[in-house]
């Protein structure tokens, strides 16, 4: 009980000269607090109930993604790296973003910011390239026959507009990177394809979607083993003439060239996606080459 609730005892004294007409028995009066605490109202309460306040709202993109597609460089005083392949990869080597996403730059064919623009930034540091690069890759459900390359200045812009902090003389080194990556990743695609030839001599690549967050199971059994888990996966969808089929792509880095301490190292696991046809193509693969797919 608080201090102000406690109840106090008063004794009254009469003077000596009355003392014989008073009662020694009298009786002490309890004096009450004046504030009636039994009555008293519960804490007001807020009128909102925050408990269920909505969530603010996110980006449909998620920007831990952005730390992949390309493979990270192995000493510390590498430069950044990295159109399938998207420049998220270039988190490995910039500050952590910022909250926040325009949801409507993103390109809903490859779930990546739009690159379109060639405009310099206000605060460039140095003029950039604009020249793109015309990929090896067939592009379908498009008047494009390939699919285009950003360009640096492109590359930069976008990069922007996902608030990190690229630097301008590493876009020389990360766009040729980026570009070699897609290739190779086509190339190991197109192995697959052979395969299909006589239903199909023209596969084309219809859209990708880098799911990092999402390890395959082949990728999880191995580590079991040991073996180091991949930095990134991408799905692409392949237009077969018709028919879709989704490729799985684990990107892994590879072990460093001593010789060639500054040369990046990785390794691009292609192979079907889980379907009855995929695992048959497996099988196929797997007895071709002599190794499991």
């Amino acid at each position: 009980m608080s201090e102000s609730a406690k109840n106090y005892s008063v004794d009254y004294k009469q003077p000596e000269t009355t003392l014989n007409t008073v009662n020694n028995d009298h009786k002490k009066r309890e004096t009450k607090c004046p504030v009636d605490h039994g009555q008293a109202k519960e804490e007001t309460k807020c009128p909102v109930d925050h408990s269920q306040e909505k969530e603010e709202p996110k980006c449909p993109v998620d920007h831990n993604s952005y730390k992949h597609f390309m493979p990270p460089i192995s000493v510390s005083t590498g430069e950044p790296q990295s159109c399938p392949v998207d420049p998220a990869t270039y988190k490995n080597f910039l500050p952590p973003p910022k909250e926040g996403c325009d949801s409507d730059a993103i390109d809903s064919s490859n779930n990546m910011p739009k690159i379109s623009q060639q405009k310099p930034q206000p605060d460039q540091k140095m003029q950039l390239g604009i020249e793109r690069e015309i990929s090896t890759i067939p592009r379908a459900n498009s008047d494009d026959k390939l699919w285009v390359y950003p360009s640096e200045q492109m590359f930069f812009n976008a990069m922007r507009r996902k608030n990190w902090n690229p630097d301008e003389k590493d876009m020389s080194v990360v766009v040729p990177i980026h570009n070699a990556v897609n290739e190779m990743a086509w190339q190991k695609i197109l192995e697959w394809e052979n395969m299909h030839e006589t239903e199909c001599q023209q596969p084309m690549l219809a859209k990708f979607e880098g799911r990092p967050k999402d390890i395959t199971p082949k990728a999880r059994i191995r580590s079991w083993f040991g073996y180091a888990l991949p930095f990134d996966r991408h799905d692409w969808v392949v237009d077969r003439c018709g028919k879709k089929v989704t490729y799985v792509i684990d990107f892994y880095s590879g072990k460093q060239d001593p010789n060639r301490p500054m040369s990046l190292s990785f390794y691009l696991d292609v192979r079907p996606a889980v379907s009855p046809a995929g695992i048959w193509d497996r099988l196929k693969m797997s007895f071709k080459k002599g190794s499991l797919h």
